[in-house]
This record gives C-alpha cells, sequence and structure tokens, in this order.
C-alpha cells in the first residue's frame, strides 16, 4: 500500500466529513515519485473542543509509523466542521520549498 493510502486508511479513525490528503513531495528536493511530504487537511468533529496542538498530536499518533519512516514532513490543517465551514471550505496554500530551485 502505498504511504498516502496508509495515512489516509489511519485517518479515517476520526471519522472525517471532509479529508484531503496531498502528496507535494514534487516540490521538494527529493528524488521523483517520492511520498515523503504531504499535506493534510481533516475536519472531523472529533477536533470540537480539542486545542489545535492537541489536534495534531491526535493526527500524529494515528500516522506514527509513516513518521518514524518515509514520512519526512506533514502541513496539517485539521478543523472542526464549524471552522470548516467559517474558511468557506478553502484551506491554506502551502509554501515553496527553500530547496527547488533555488
Amino acid at each position: 500500500m502505498k504511504v498516502q493510502a496508509q495515512i489516509e486508511d489511519k485517518l479515517q479513525a476520526l471519522e472525517p466529513v471532509f479529508l484531503a490528503i496531498e502528496n507535494e513531495s514534487h516540490a521538494h528536493a527529493v528524488p521523483a515519485n517520492s511520498e515523503t511530504h504531504f499535506k493534510v487537511t481533516v475536519v472531523s468533529s472529533h477536533f470540537d473542543g480539542v486545542l489545535p496542538v492537541k489536534r495534531h498530536q491526535q493526527i500524529y499518533a494515528l500516522v506514527a509509523d509513516e513518521l518514524a519512516g518515509p514520512v519526512h514532513a506533514l502541513a496539517l490543517h485539521p478543523y472542526t466542521p464549524v471552522e470548516w465551514e467559517a474558511r468557506g471550505a478553502m484551506r491554506p496554500d502551502s509554501p515553496n520549498c527553500k530547496g527547488v530551485g533555488a
């Protein structure tokens, strides 16, 4: 199973109403077809009343094996359904990697 699919499978434990996992490895100084850098947007009622740092910790705990192995970086964007709606269902753009094209 590919790393991206493993992450998606594990994050189902949060019962997301929206989940997007984007492989952003191509924008970093890594070999072609790498699965090392991901942007994760997850919207879940599991985050209701939970501080942002605790939301990140919940996600890290679920994907600990991937973080210990092939995954170098996760850009996390965890929201409650109310927060997601207030944002207009928009997630922030990722910054450019300084290691590519510099």
